[in-house]
């Protein structure tokens, strides 16, 4: 399998204070991470680094060879990262379908194909974002990052505060992306075993650092690492 994304000796934060400390990940094309730890470890900032919205302080990022960490946000998806952050960042005075052709991108991915992953989306084409309740902002979030065509995904929380039912219906669509259509993606989510089942690799931080790092299989037969790493179990 070919590598997609390394990182090395990465260093990162807001402004001067420093988050991220000496992180390095290598990622395969078409694999899955499943990015864990405790809150307040550094995983938002990770994600927010490889999109370009914080402050690098050393360290290197390419992605498919390219050097990711010299170029703007707005080029980084142009190279190939798709980011769907905490807050969604839909444009919500705009339609479903506006939010989706306003972003579109040549490629396999494009607002059909999204209204076939999610039906809810086209039944709502025509609402703005405002209309749409939060899982309908997060399914258009993703499909939002989708149509960018990306060779990266990043899912910052994607299940935060959803109904459980909304949560399977993301669950399937995530794996369906990943698993189906290959496309590597980096999920950070406090539900470890539902994002562990679906990932390939797993990376634990603390404290800005990576702590553990192993096959997502082999943490999630683990309850024991788990609990000694998160807090939690399952």
């Amino acid at each position: 399998m070919s590598e997609l994304l390394r990182i090395e000796n990465l260093s990162a934060g807001y402004g001067e204070a420093v988050v991220l400390h000496d992180v390095a990940l290598v990622l395969g094309q078409g694999q899955t991470l499943a990015l864990l730890g405790r809150n307040g470890t550094g995983k938002t900032t990770l994600i927010n680094t490889l999109a370009g919205a914080t402050r690098q302080h050393g360290g290197s990022i390419t992605l498919g060879g390219a050097a990711l960490h010299k170029l703007s946000p707005h080029l980084r998806a142009a190279a190939g990262i798709g980011w769907v952050p905490q807050e969604r960042n839909i444009f919500k005075s705009l339609t479903v379908h506006e939010n989706l052709t306003a972003v579109e991108r040549p490629g396999r991915w494009n607002p059909q194909r999204v209204y076939e992953m999610f039906p809810r989306l086209a039944e709502r084409k025509g609402n703005l974002g405002t209309q749409l309740s939060g899982g309908e902002q997060q399914m258009l979030a993703v499909g939002r990052a989708l149509v960018l065509n990306p060779t990266l995904l990043l899912l910052d929380e994607p299940l935060e505060g959803l109904a459980p039912i909304i949560v399977e219906e993301l669950l399937r669509a995530i794996r369906r992306i990943t698993r189906e259509e290959g496309l590597a993606a980096i999920i950070v989510e406090q539900h470890p075993q539902a994002i562990l089942a679906i990932s390939d690799e797993a990376v634990v931080l603390d404290h800005g650092t990576v702590v553990h790092a192993d096959r997502a299989a082999a943490l999630r037969a683990q309850p024991e690492v788990l609990e000694r790493l998160l807090g939690v179990g399952r």
